[in-house]
């Protein structure tokens, strides 16, 4: 055997870890499913001729149809950090029960909601459902801290994340047949819905909080992710919350480039997400909103590409080739660079090349995934007992970058066929993408820092104390 190739480690290729890696790459699949359907849903609920003619239709303008789509949003903003306090306090798999099954039930119930309630009630239901998912990022977070092995971190994590984009992929894909089937647009609302309970069930009896908890783990795999994330045998029968230390958090230069890039990420890519289409539509005279296949490859680029890094980054690691930290820049620096240049380039691509800017906009969303391999995995590598608190904050702040970056291209574009005022939406987002980058390169760390246990510190400290004034004694 090569002498840098690693032994594999317990557990196989299908291991508790394995399968709890599978569970949360299902939550997130049905979580983006429920999240996007509206999306897609909308149309026919406003038109009925486009699909199955024999339901309801509702009279929504556009500024009514931007209002309930954006109330998503609202809540899953306000959630973010107390979900990390909450899974880190009371369990990460009771906190995604609750807010998948919560979230079902309120899917499943908004076609009634539209019926009887009108766009209110579908808003107040998004703004709950946006509750309930803020939920899942920060105990995910949570969860990967306790059953990911340090080498396997990157791997995991994006196993879990793809599904994301995948299940994104499977609505856009399944919502046009769904909305035109006997069961017509109600289906969409019914069909990710019922998912999401079934998901409940599952979790509810194959889901664990950690190796600890989990009674049919094998002892060597357990043994495995214990030695490797340091767990001491106090930490595994201790069930008293680590207090979260605020100040430290809050004053630290690794998390807060963390949580630049994070907010610089999401700038850039829901600029990529959203607005690309309309400046095809509008500069380019190519509508790709109409084509379903067009409208899910960005997101089926990324899914596949999520899994062409994660084997590359495995590799990196399996051999030792270059250290961890090296690693979570290198991969944050190709999600974000390639696709920084790929936004220039789409500023200058003519009428006569709109195939070259489909290509530009999959690349660019596909290598984008690269940073599931990079900060998205940082805040478990700099406090794992403070994970899905950190996740809360970043991905809290990131998604009012998600609401703001849209506002300014409002502003910014007043005449939207006009590719000059595009070019500098495209430059904001390109310098947002490179500040955030360098600013992680730079300041970025993998260490665990000396806040994600104050107690142990304390008591460092206090030992430290000890033995200077026995010094100063003698």
């Amino acid at each position: 055997m090569d002498e840098k190739q690693k032994p594999s480690p317990p557990g196989g290729l299908f291991g508790v870890r394995h399968l709890q890696t599978f569970l949360l790459f299902l939550c997130l699949t049905i979580a983006y499913a429920m999240r996007v359907n509206l999306s897609v849903a909308i149309v026919a609920m406003v038109d009925r001729n486009s699909t199955n003619p024999n339901f309801e239709e509702y009279d929504w303008d556009e500024k009514t149809q931007s209002v309930i789509l954006s109330s998503f949003f609202w809540g899953y903003i306000v959630t973010q950090v107390p979900a990390g306090k909450l899974a880190q306090t009371y369990g990460a798999k009771l906190m995604l029960i609750f807010a998948m099954a919560i979230c079902s039930a309120l899917n499943i119930l908004t076609p009634f909601g539209a019926s009887y309630g009108g766009w209110k009630l579908v808003c107040a239901s998004r703004v709950l459902q946006g509750l309930c998912q803020g939920f899942i990022f920060p105990s995910t977070h949570t969860l990967l801290s306790k059953w990911a092995p340090v080498a396997e971190r990157g791997k995991l994590s994006t196993y879990c994340y793809s599904g994301s984009q995948f299940g994104t992929v499977i609505m856009l894909s399944a919502s046009g047949f769904l909305a035109s089937s006997f069961l017509g647009w109600p289906s969409v609302f019914y069909v990710s819905g019922f998912a999401g309970v079934f998901w409940s069930i599952l979790w509810y009896f194959f889901g664990g909080n950690s190796p600890a908890e989990f009674k049919s783990i094998s002892p060597e795999e357990k043994e495995f992710i214990e030695k490797s994330l340091n767990v001491t045998n106090s930490e595994k029968t201790e069930k008293k919350s680590v207090p979260t230390p605020w100040l430290e958090i809050f004053t630290s230069l690794p998390f807060l480039s963390l949580m630049i890039v994070h907010c610089g990420h999401n700038w850039g890519f829901w600029t990529l997400l959203t607005k690309i289409p309309t400046y095809m539509k509008n500069v380019l005279d190519m509508d790709i909103k109409q084509n379903a296949l067009l409208s899910s490859l960005p997101y089926l680029a990324m899914c596949l590409m999520s899994y062409v890094f994660s084997y590359l980054s495995d590799v990196l690691s399996r051999r030792d080739v270059i250290p961890l930290s090296v690693s979570r820049k290198l991969f944050n620096s190709i999600g974000h660079l390639i696709p920084m240049f790929a936004l220039v380039a789409l500023g200058y691509v003519t009428k006569d090349n709109v195939d070259l800017a489909v290509g530009l906009l999959t690349i660019a969303v596909g290598i984008n995934s690269a940073t599931y391999l990079g900060f998205q995995v940082n805040h478990i590598d700099l406090a794992p007992n403070h994970a899905g608190v950190l996740m809360g904050i970043t991905n809290g702040a990131a998604n009012i970058m998600s609401i703001i970056a849209p506002l300014l291209v409002g502003f910014v574009v007043q005449d939207s066929t006009d590719p000059y005022q595009w070019r500098l939406v495209f430059f904001i987002s390109s310098a947002v993408y490179l500040v955030g980058n360098t600013l992680f390169v730079i300041f970025g760390r993998t260490d665990i820092q000396a806040w994600n246990n104050p107690t142990q510190k304390q008591s460092m400290d206090a030992k430290e104390k000890e033995i200077e004034e026995g010094r100063c004694q003698k």
